[in-house]
């Protein structure tokens, strides 16, 4: 590919050119990553390294009761991980209803019951038997010291962090985790998570085992029992990743690959496999007309996505119907070039997320991403093992005719997506982008950049994007073009101008396979919208 290098956006950043690379949203989980590879572990090495770190430094959006996904080039194939954990054994909707009326939709945003089985822990553990080259204890080493010692709060972070203390105070031991002097720490303010410390060193000791049957385990189902949840050490004893093959789409001589459901990876092909029905690379790149036909793609994608996709044994179609190329040809269709349109699903039936992604000079390519779902998730934190608690149970539905409903042992609908860009069967790039359902929105717009305007990946990572919400109701960061916008109001598109990119307009990482690793190596980008960086040797 012939990247434009010329960057015309706002960002002074210039992509980093190395044989070795990490880039995640944090400069010290990034350098946990390049101390692993210097110590001759591989990108897999370098990734736990650096998720362990990322549950430290950025607690507003991950933690170690998170969930996981994994893609990863070995050398010579790709794989993919669901590190998802289920809902416990307890949960039907008639729990949900005898707790919270029957006129309850979804379980609880926050809270207990809005906790499912932490999945990324074990994932971790999944990542370094099957391919890590180093002792799993020496993957954690980096992250016990940083929760020991402690590390200044940057401001991206400490805003987040202030703005979710109102929130989510209140809930159990959030306020003696995370407000140690009854508040937010301050930009700049030490921290210190020696309670996680513990967590870690006890991981590390017994290969993840522990915090499923053992010491954690029990600790976990004590503090749910105490506030009214259903977690048991047996839920969590019971759980195990699971290997899959990830589902792809071809879009201009590239294949795109993503985690099939439970995740919303598929919106991304779906989307692009709208897109490829039209000449977009004829418009200009920030135009009115590509990025109308973008968003309306986007909104045909999202239609199906949140009708069908759920735990794969739930769905009534799968995903290659949904991806039919006939049916996406008349999706396209439906677009109005002139207008925008609020679409309905079709029938395919014939008749707070942190990112992180490393490479090394092998040729092993790893993209992975974990999150606590809603910056920090439930909000209960188990305050001896400083275990924050995602709260992916909020995504499943009490409804009994959606495919999402609750169930024991169920996964629910996931936001979480990391992708992989190959051509002819061979790797070209590990990227991903957070931020709930921006998430497949940023693999589109990215891709888009990059495949048919040739914008190079920090160009294409650092330009303006617009985030579809629901309906007619448009999201567009504050540097978009004003005329651009301006564009997009006359087709009748509702645009709220946004000046918080981290809220709503998700960031991204990006390491594109230059040649040969062990020659050429790797190009790498991060996103500006936090405070990341791509580092390499």
């Amino acid at each position: 590919m012939n990247f434009d290098f010329n960057n015309p956006y706002l960002s002074t950043r210039i992509p980093i050119f190395a044989r070795n690379v990490v880039s995640t949203s944090h400069p010290l989980a990034s350098q946990a990553g390049l101390r692993i590879l210097q110590q001759g572990g591989n990108a897999v090495d370098a990734a736990i390294a650096t998720a362990a770190v990322m549950t430290l430094v950025e607690p507003v959006s991950n933690g170690l009761g998170s969930d996981a996904f994994c893609i990863l080039w070995d050398g010579k194939e790709l794989h993919g991980l669901n590190a998802s954990g289920p809902a416990p054994k307890a949960w039907t909707p008639e729990y949900f209803k005898a707790k919270y009326g029957a006129d309850a939709t979804t379980p609880p945003m926050r809270g207990i019951d809005s906790v499912t089985v932490p999945g990324a822990v074990r994932g971790w553990v999944a990542l370094s038997d099957r391919f890590g080259k180093l002792p799993f204890a020496d993957l954690l080493t980096p992250a016990i010291d940083i929760a020991e010692r402690g590390y200044l709060v940057p401001p991206v972070v400490q805003g987040k962090w202030a703005a979710a203390t109102p929130l989510l105070g209140s809930q159990p031991g959030f306020a003696q985790t995370f407000l140690p002097w009854g508040r937010a720490p301050a930009i700049g303010e030490l921290f210190r998570f020696t309670a996680a410390a513990r967590a870690l060193k006890a991981i590390a000791r017994t290969k993840g085992e522990a915090y499923y049957n053992g010491e954690i385990a029990e600790a976990l189902a004590k503090f749910s029992k105490e506030q009214g949840g259903a977690l048991t050490v047996a839920d969590l004893e019971a759980y195990q990743p699971e290997w899959v093959k990830p589902i792809s789409r071809d879009y201009r001589g590239h294949t795109l690959h993503e985690i099939p459901p439970n995740g919303q990876g598929i919106a991304a092909l779906i989307a692009l496999g709208i897109l490829e029905k039209f000449d977009i690379a004829s418009l200009p790149v920030d135009s009115v007309a590509s990025q109308h036909l973008q968003i309306e793609a986007m909104k045909l994608a999202f239609a199906d996505v949140y009708r069908y996709v759920s735990e794969p044994s739930s769905m009534t179609v799968t995903p290659a119907q949904m991806l039919d190329d006939a049916y996406l040809a008349s999706r396209a269709r439906l677009i109005d070039v002139k207008k925008a349109q609020d679409f309905k699903a079709g029938n395919p039936v014939k008749g707070g997320t942190i990112y992180l992604t490393a490479a090394d000079e092998r040729g092993m390519m790893v993209s992975f991403i974990q999150s606590n779902y809603m910056g920090f998730g439930s909000g209960c934190v188990e305050p001896g093992y400083g275990i924050s608690l995602q709260n992916r149970g909020h995504g499943f539905s009490l409804k009994a005719e959606s495919p999402n409903v609750v169930a024991p042992g169920k996964r629910p609908f996931h936001t979480i997506i990391p992708a992989f860009l190959t051509k002819d069967g061979q790797p070209v790039m590990s990227f991903g982008v957070m931020g709930g359902n921006m998430q497949p929105q940023g693999h589109m717009q990215t891709l888009v950049r990059m495949l048919d305007y040739g914008q190079n990946p920090q160009a294409a990572c650092d330009a303006p994007r617009w985030r579809f919400n629901a309906g007619f109701e448009i999201n567009v960061e504050a540097a978009m073009n004003p005329a651009t916008v301006q564009g997009l109001r006359d087709l009748g598109h509702h645009l709220d101008v946004i000046d918080d990119s981290y809220q709503d307009f998700g960031a991204g990482q990006f390491i594109w396979r230059a040649g040969e690793p062990s020659v050429e190596g790797y190009v790498a980008a991060s996103d500006p919208r936090r405070d990341g960086l791509a580092a390499g040797y």
